[in-house]
């Protein structure tokens, strides 16, 4: 299974150090964006497309801004998305908390509706910190709206949530990406 790996703004492929090891059984690709300071998510995920072009279809999985990529990747063409996992993501720019210092790029990018995520067919696990930049209600706001999603807020842990326990979201990273769902016993929301 191919796994494409879209690391945070400011940063590189080595973001994901700790996940490299229990990510071993899948084909890594982790394309290190260089233009960050002159692209919008826009750019960079039509760059994702091309190169997913090039690969074929693939799981996502991006953090940061490299999750709000990945999201955008997936409504521009959910035909080369398998399975997505935002960690720590926003689909709208007013998703990050008020006390989050943000660039320009982020006062105005993504601007999704949730209206376009409820036309997204793939299984997508939404990972955050229970004390993230992003607001525990954008997340709640994005599961809500995904008719195929999953939610883990991780508890004890900040942005940095999968450098801060990576055990623990390597396993359930790992399990989304190689399981089907469970069949789940009283649910609300997905159906029997």
């Amino acid at each position: 299974m191919t796994l494409v790996l879209l690391h945070p703004g400011g940063a590189d492929p080595s973001a994901f150090s700790p996940q490299l090891d229990a990510l071993s059984g899948f084909d890594v690709h982790a394309p290190h964006r260089v233009d960050q300071a002159t692209q919008d998510h826009t750019e960079m995920a039509q760059e994702t497309v091309a190169f997913l072009e090039k690969t074929g279809p693939a799981h996502l999985l991006g953090c940061s801004d490299g999750a709000t990529v990945a999201l955008l990747t997936a409504v521009l063409r959910p035909d080369l998305v398998q399975r997505l996992v935002v960690v720590c993501g926003v689909f709208h720019h007013d998703g990050w908390d008020p006390a989050t210092e943000l660039t320009a790029m982020h006062r105005r990018s993504p601007a999704l509706t949730e209206e376009e995520l409820g036309t997204l067919p793939n299984r997508t696990l939404i990972m955050i910190g229970d004390d993230d930049e992003v607001t525990l209600e954008h997340a709640t706001a994005m599961y809500r709206a995904l008719p195929n999603a999953e939610l883990a807020v991780v508890p004890g842990t900040s942005h940095g949530l999968l450098h801060e326990k990576p055990a623990l979201c390597n396993a359930m990273i790992v399990d989304f990406l190689t399981n089907e769902p469970v069949e789940t016993y009283a649910p609300i929301r997905r159906p029997m």
